[in-house]
This record gives C-alpha cells, sequence and structure tokens, in this order.
C-alpha cells in the first residue's frame, strides 16, 4: 500500500490540500490528533496522552510494552501501511517511512508575506501578531522533528515534491500530487512487467528486500542452496468487534524444506519484544506453522561465517 506523508508550514494550505487529497483518493487522512486517538488511546493513560501531544521529548519515554513510545508509533504505522494507504501529515512521518519505497513525502511551503496575509485573515490578527504566530508554529515544527528523528524538516532531501502554494489553489496543489502518484504507480507497473517478462526468459528473479540485512539473509540461504521464499503468506493476528482484521503479520522468510517461517531482528533491538508478541500469537493462533526469530547476535554470526 502506498503512504502519502505531508510536510505543511502554516498558512501554506497544507493542511487544506491534505483533506482535499484524501477526499479525491478516498484515503484516511491522519494528523497528529487523529494518531493519538487511532494508536495510542487504548495503550496510554490521560496523562501520557497529554504528554505526547505537548512534549516531542515523551515519545522517547518506554511505554507499558517496555518499548518507546516513538517506536511504538512506528511499528503501528508500518501494519497499518500493511493493509491499506493512507495520508499522514506531520508528526514527522517522512522520518518514520524514510527507507519505504512505496512512501510518498511531500513538503507544502509558502513565502511569509502570503503566509502572514493568510494567518491574519484567519485570526484576524495583526501584521506583527500573525509573524509570531508563524514563527512559534515554525520553531515548534522544526524542533519536534529535529528533536524525535534528528533532521532538518525543510531539508528538500527529505521529498520527493516540494509545492510553493504562493500562487497554486489547493485543487491544483492537488493535482499535481495526483498527476506523480500516477505516474510513479505506472512507473512500478512496469518495473513488475518488465521483472515478469524476465522471469519467462529464465533470468534470475529476486524480490524487492525492505532492508540491506534481507539481502544479506538471502544471499546466506543460497549459499547453502536452501530453497526460499520471500514474505509468501500474510497472518492475521487479531481482529475488531466487527470482524475486520486489524493486526496481519508477514513473516520475513519461508524455507520450503523445512516447512519454516523465518523472522528477522536484526534493526533496533527495542523491536524485539514487539515481533515476540507478534510470533506469540501467530502460534496462538495457527499451531500448526512453524516460525522461528532469527535475533541479531544470530544473524551477525552467520554473515562473519558467510564473508
Amino acid at each position: 500500500m502506498t503512504i502519502i506523508t505531508i510536510s505543511r508550514q502554516m498558512g501554506s494550505l497544507g493542511d487544506e490540500i491534505a483533506e482535499a487529497l484524501g477526499s479525491r483518493l478516498g484515503w484516511e487522512v491522519i494528523n497528529r490528533q487523529a494518531m493519538l486517538a487511532r494508536f495510542f488511546h487504548s495503550i496510554a493513560n490521560p496523562f501520557e496522552l497529554h504528554m505526547l501531544m505537548e512534549s516531542a521529548k515523551f515519545y522517547l519515554s518506554p511505554n507499558r510494552e517496555g518499548i518507546s513510545h516513538l517506536d511504538y508509533l512506528r511499528g503501528a504505522l508500518h501494519d497499518m501501511a500493511a493493509r491499506q494507504s493512507a495520508i499522514l501529515v506531520g508528526f514527522g512521518s517522512q522520518a518514520l517511512f524514510a527507507n519505504d519505497r512505496d512512501a510518498l513525502h511531500i513538503r507544502i511551503i509558502s513565502p511569509q508575506p502570503t503566509r502572514i496575509s493568510r494567518i491574519k485573515k484567519q485570526y484576524h490578527a495583526s501584521d506583527e501578531d500573525a509573524a509570531l504566530i508563524l514563527t512559534t508554529s515554525d520553531k515548534k515544527h522544526r524542533r519536534f522533528v529535529a528533536s524525535l528523528h534528528g533532521i532538518d524538516l525543510a531539508d528538500p532531501d527529505h521529498y520527493h515534491l516540494i509545492l510553493n502554494t504562493a500562487s497554486l489553489s489547493v485543487d491544483e496543489g492537488v493535482a499535481m500530487v495526483v498527476a506523480l502518484l500516477r505516474e510513479r504507480d505506472a512507473r512500478r507497473q512496469m518495473e513488475i512487467q518488465s521483472a515478469e517478462n524476465d522471469c519467462r526468459s529464465h533470468m534470475t528473479c529476486l524480490p524487492v528486500f525492505k532492508n540491506p540485512a534481507e539481502t544479506e539473509f538471502a544471499r546466506i540461504l543460497d549459499m547453502y542452496q536452501i530453497e526460499w521464499r520471500y514474505e509468501p503468506r500474510m497472518f492475521p493476528i487479531e481482529w475488531d468487534s466487527e470482524g475486520n482484521v486489524t493486526l496481519a503479520f508477514s513473516p520475513d522468510f519461508y524455507l520450503v524444506k523445512f516447512d519454516t517461517y523465518i523472522e528477522l531482528t536484526t534493526m533496533n533491538q527495542k523491536y524485539v519484544t514487539m515481533k515476540n508478541k507478534k510470533v506469540k500469537k501467530l502460534r496462538e493462533l495457527y499451531p500448526g506453522i512453524n516460525i522461528k526469530i532469527v535475533y541479531k547476535k544470530d544473524f551477525q554470526t552467520l554473515v562473519e561465517r558467510f564473508r
């Protein structure tokens, strides 16, 4: 599924473009308030919800599951992205999906005089008050993203498209994003078709791995001539009261000869607890499924042996 992240300056029409884009595509729009309500309401108490709304650094503190609120959010968002497309507005979402090849990152800006004019109209403010409102907003936005992700949200390297709405309407901004999205989809389909044609020509076909560790692990399996499949199956492990799947789990590899699924945990060890819980649920719900976790230390030993 595709995730569009939108970083925007106050007074740049960023929120308006996000909402109109959501209506145009039929996708859910998730801003910071909606994010807290959707992902944290069931696991955070009122004090924690207040701090998550007010403090960037509080996201780095551990939650009741033993991982940071930020790591919990990252995992929850990527689980959601496996099931649905969505538009994420603010809260450093461009950093959370920085390495996702299916994500599209948009930055929406506007010159200071244009923004001041819009803020004056919105809040019936003077020039001085409008400028102060914008300065405060810009400072808080940059501090939030820098504190959590260590990046400058104004750096153009973080975005696929930057829209200057000084002379763009909301509809024009939406049309530009949709055109880019369609062009990316068309290119992706061409890549898939090309890969399928290569397979028909008996050329080597490899999946697109999410990270270097998966690529390295596949090479190790190939070296030992172990037949494998990459993410061949998705297991629903949580449902809501209406029976809709709310959480699914796709183990990284399936070893055909051994009838065993493998899940790698070579990333930050803060994710291990979350993955262990998913594996535990999978084993409870699908007792006939064999699944093993390859931990960071075990994987590094395999890599050193391979090298």
